[in-house]
């Protein structure tokens, strides 16, 4: 699904040239739950950027879907983000002025689909988080771990083949973080992609694999253990 190629991310202010990320090399499969781990700096939010189309390296590859999308244009990369690919964010990004339902509606309103669908959708959506009894609330009106709920519905409202989560505890505490890692993983056993970048060890063990960053490289890359004994529990 994802490939990148001696990737090269890199910043250049006042003839200053600082840079992200380094001949990136990696390779994640359809169906995988990634996790890809550093410390602050490392150049993991700079590649989550480039993964989601949200940015274009400076150099190199970077293939999603089969299609090499460093030379497209931000419409065309508008186009193949939309309906393939759901974020989840370490601040929710929730709008505050619209409703649960009206938040996860949202980015099927930007695909054009009918009321009806959107509706069938939407319900789905909130029912897969169990946030349904919350859906006529606001953001404000809801506990951290809530929010992050129906980030996760909008998420996944399209029906995305990868999710992209950029630390989606941070902001929770222990109980509501748990709550957040089992959906993704729920989320993932049922066939979603998932690429997270996290600073959590304890949030890395829910994933397959663990891509460590140090000053914009790719320095290791791990299997969890645990992840196998757990499947196989």
């Amino acid at each position: 699904m994802i490939k990148t190629k001696n990737l090269k991310k890199a910043y250049i202010t006042e003839d200053v040239e600082t840079t992200a990320l380094s001949n990136v090399n990696l390779e994640i499969k359809e169906g995988e739950f990634v996790s890809i781990m550093g410390p602050s700096g490392c150049g993991k939010s700079t590649l989550l950027n480039i993964m989601g189309l949200l940015d274009n390296p400076t150099s190199g590859e970077y293939w999603f879907l089969d299609t090499e999308i460093s030379n497209l244009s931000e419409r065309q990369r508008a186009q193949l983000r939309k309906g393939n690919i759901g974020f989840v964010f370490q601040s929710f990004n929730l709008i505050d002025e619209l409703t649960v339902q009206e938040n996860v509606e949202l980015p099927l309103l930007y695909l054009g689909m009918p009321s009806d669908e959107r509706k069938e959708r939407v319900t789905a959506a909130l029912d897969s988080v169990q946030i349904t009894h919350r859906q006529g609330h606001f953001p404000q009106q809801l506990s951290g771990g809530q929010q992050q709920r129906v980030a996760i519905a909008r998420a996944v409202v399209a029906g995305p083949k990868l999710i992209l989560a950029d630390e989606p505890t941070g902001n929770l505490d222990s109980t509501h973080g748990e709550e957040v890692m089992n959906l993704l993983t729920s989320l993932n056993e049922a066939g979603t992609t998932i690429a997270m970048v996290t600073h959590s060890p304890a949030d890395a063990e829910y994933s397959q694999r663990v891509i460590h960053l140090f000053d914009g490289h790719v320095v290791t890359e791990n299997f969890i253990q645990s992840h196998y004994i757990h499947q196989g529990a």
